[in-house]
């Protein structure tokens, strides 16, 4: 199988998973399970770009401004390559603080995570404040860095489909050649 083509099976898996991260926030264990999906395809994919074939290095989210003028701007590598970027951090970062915040909670089992809590209940109140307030801050932050994805992803989407139709209609699995 070609590199391209695994690449957007990559793709299509991470696009749902984050998706369906994102339209889960609401659900507790259901997110944090995604989530950490995210994480491991995360992870999968920093690894796999270590593999040494150039379509999957990483240096496909540094835009490069080399070159640009403002004939063709709109087609300019740096663009989709900026959009990629931010993309990649906002979701990083998303899933990072949702782990942060999650605490490896998700991952125990629950009769497991039943009695720690009983056993840890007098000495978590103490501490409860200083605790409630780095996890305002985190989910704060998690908020915004998972709106920014969305918001990132929704003008990639758009760009895409503007600008760089084949290529969108490739990663869509929508192309009409069958090779």
């Amino acid at each position: 199988m070609a590199v391209m083509h695994r690449i957007r099976i990559f793709h299509a898996f991470l696009a749902i998973t984050v998706l369906a991260v994102y339209f889960s926030a609401e659900t507790g264990l259901i997110h944090a399970w995604l989530g950490y999906g995210v994480a491991a395809l995360i992870a999968f994919r920093l690894i796999w770009a270590l593999s040494g074939a150039p379509q999957l290095g990483l240096e496909r989210f540094y835009p490069s401004f080399k070159d640009l003028h403002l004939k063709g701007i709109a087609t300019h590598p740096a663009i989709s390559r900026l959009l990629l970027a931010c993309i990649a951090l906002s979701v990083i970062g998303a899933t990072g603080t949702g782990i942060m915040m999650d605490n490896g909670r998700a991952l125990q089992p629950a009769s497991l995570s039943s009695l720690s809590f009983s056993a840890e209940s007098e000495e978590s109140e103490e501490s409860e404040e200083s605790e409630d307030e780095s996890g305002e801050a985190y989910e704060e932050a998690h908020e915004l860095l998972a709106n920014l994805a969305m918001a990132f992803v929704v003008t990639h989407v758009f760009y895409l489909l503007a600008f760089k139709r084949p290529l969108a209609r490739f990663m869509l699995f929508a192309n009409k050649s069958a090779k």
